[in-house]
């Protein structure tokens, strides 16, 4: 019973012993150091030409066939599809037809006419007799013009039902199949012009804060997914002003330095870039802790090696930091390890971790 007495009073003495008899903690700490908050991004983005020609006929019609396949190269001129033309093949028939009837007419008007003038310059006719002559020969000559018109239309409507190449290319994509049905000017392919290469990369709009004159667009670099170290340079050429509003997200075209060696048209590529966000302070996770009125970190007094609770206003978080806005002062002692045994005024040993 007695040694039971014992040990409660030496509890109680423990329990009222002042904070000041605790050995100091050893923790770890670090000084706050202004930094420049450099931010990375990447982004899968699809390698896309850099100008591009959507193909189509002038007619509609059901194609009969496609001469081309994704990625064949093109010249100008060269055939790319063809439509059904039995319709433009018959109307080309009966405007030869019409135009060989037109010029026999006008053949025999103008026979009329002539022999119709000089009857009457021998007084062989009446003159009415000869202008109803010469008015046949005037409507004969212009229901031939009337048909040559037509079967240049109907020669047009021919040509347009085999779809040629409008310029030098190459295929990027399918957009119809033999048998389907278009219409006028509906797109049946969709061709790349020249060899330029850009890459098209859909950026969450919250991220975005280039493209103006106080944030330049930052400097990209473009890679194979499955090749890394193989690089090419880019500059961001077109940031689209429409934000897509069911992804948040903003169009920008990057224009390529050079191709990327094995990639071509709707292949996958990887760009990053580095950004800077100002300066400030970044303290580790670690350091981070809270009271009622939001973030707070432990301070060290130098003059004594006791620590103190103080707010701070966080601007960002990363994912191995934070970056303070406010509340520290250049060359502070912040606790990073050890935080959770600490008190105000309690007196640590402290230790700057390996640089």
């Amino acid at each position: 019973m007695r040694s039971l007495l014992h040990i409660l009073l030496a509890l109680m003495v423990a329990a009222a012993a002042p904070a000041g008899a605790d050995e100091p903690l050893k923790v770890t700490a670090i000084r706050a150091a202004t930094i420049e908050f450099n931010r990375r991004m990447g982004l899968t983005g699809e390698i896309a030409a850099r100008e591009t020609l959507s193909a189509a006929f002038p007619t509609g019609g059901r194609i009969t066939s496609i001469s081309v396949n994704d990625g064949d190269r093109v010249e100008d001129g060269a055939e790319l599809a063809r439509i059904d033309r039995v319709q433009q093949e018959q109307a080309l028939r009966s405007a030869k037809a019409q135009l060989a009837a037109a010029s026999a007419e006008l053949t025999a008007a103008r026979d009329n006419e002539a022999r119709q003038s000089q009857l009457f310059e021998r007084g062989a006719t009446t003159r009415a007799t000869r202008s109803a002559a010469t008015d046949r020969l005037a409507a004969a000559a212009a229901r031939q013009a009337q048909a040559e018109a037509e079967l240049n239309q109907a020669e047009s409507a021919l040509e347009d039902t085999v779809l040629l190449a409008p310029n030098s290319g190459t295929v990027i994509k399918r957009l119809a199949e033999p048998g389907q049905i278009v219409g006028a000017a509906q797109p049946v392919l969709q061709l790349a012009l020249g060899d330029r290469y850009e890459a098209v990369f859909n950026v969450p709009e919250a991220v975005l804060n280039f493209g103006t004159a106080a944030h330049a667009p930052p400097p990209i670099t473009l890679s194979p997914l499955d090749r890394p170290n193989v690089t090419v340079s880019g500059t961001v050429r077109e940031v689209s002003p429409l934000v897509d509003p069911a992804s948040g997200t903003v169009k920008v075209k990057v224009a390529m330095a050079h191709p990327l060696t094995g990639l071509s048209y709707g292949d996958a590529v990887r760009g990053g870039t580095e950004q800077t966000d100002g300066s400030g302070i970044a303290l580790p996770w670690s350091a981070l802790t809270a009271t009622s009125q939001g973030p707070a970190v432990w301070v060290v007094d130098k003059a004594d090696s006791t620590v103190s609770l103080r707010q701070i206003a966080v601007s960002r978080y990363t994912s191995d930091s934070i970056l303070v806005e406010s509340g520290l002062d250049e060359g502070e002692i912040v606790v990073s390890l050890g935080a959770q045994l600490l008190y105000p005024g309690r007196v640590v040993r402290y230790e700057e971790p390996a640089q």
